[in-house]
């Protein structure tokens, strides 16, 4: 069995996924406002920690603020639900732009992935005390949909 970062073609596909994903937030008017002009570490730090959630290396953690870091960035957003749902849209249509694979094990964990994901991130943007942020605290390490790490 291959990990999830290996089924998906490792970090260059990650990668190129993500750039395509970025690029698909910055033009849409609903989800643009909260990324404004956009930042030129961004698509290193999302494929870094998408790599570290699929099995690849901790990079995110080590060298980029790790999850403390996510969690700062997202601070204040206020992001409202049919935000989150766009963001869901255009990550799961990025994927299919970039060519990840289409098996269903692996569009199921990568939807997965991103629904938690985006869960957290609305909560923590909503936070006012640190009490009412997500109790996460750490990058997760994703598994496929039977729960095993291949």
């Amino acid at each position: 069995m291959t990990s999830i970062i290996d089924h998906a073609g490792g970090e260059p596909a990650l990668r190129r996924f993500v750039d395509v994903f970025y690029s698909s937030v910055l033009a849409d008017p609903l989800l643009q406002p909260l990324f404004g002009a956009g930042h030129p570490d961004h698509v290193d730090h999302l494929t870094a920690f998408t790599a570290e959630t699929f099995g690849g290396p901790d990079r995110y953690t080590q060298e980029l603020g790790g999850f403390t870091h996510l969690i700062d960035a997202h601070r204040g957003l206020k992001i409202q639900e049919h935000q989150r749902q766009r963001f869901v849209e255009l990550y799961m249509a990025a994927a299919d732009k970039a060519g990840l694979p289409t098996d269903e094990p692996f569009r199921e964990t990568l939807r997965s992935h991103v629904e938690f994901g985006s869960q957290v991130a609305l909560q923590n943007s909503n936070a006012e005390t640190d009490d009412q942020l997500h109790p996460l605290r750490e990058v997760p390490i994703w598994t496929w949909p039977d729960g095993s790490i291949r």
